[in-house]
């Protein structure tokens, strides 16, 4: 499989304290992207992340 036929949907999107959203990754499969976001919140950080599928409207 090549990269042209690979298919991310799943995005986790990264708020910082100032309102800024970032893109932190792409994945496959919600599961795998709901993974990262239990993983990045477990450390503590008082940032938000959430998972989001591209062409969904919520980031506008």
């Amino acid at each position: 499989m090549n990269d042209s036929t690979v298919t991310l949907p799943w995005l986790v999107i990264r708020q910082d304290d100032n309102g800024n959203r970032y893109r932190v990754g792409r994945y496959a499969t919600r599961a795998e992207a709901q993974k990262v976001v239990d993983s990045l919140g477990a450390r503590g950080h008082k940032q938000l992340y959430w998972v989001e599928r591209i062409g969904s409207n919520a980031t506008g």
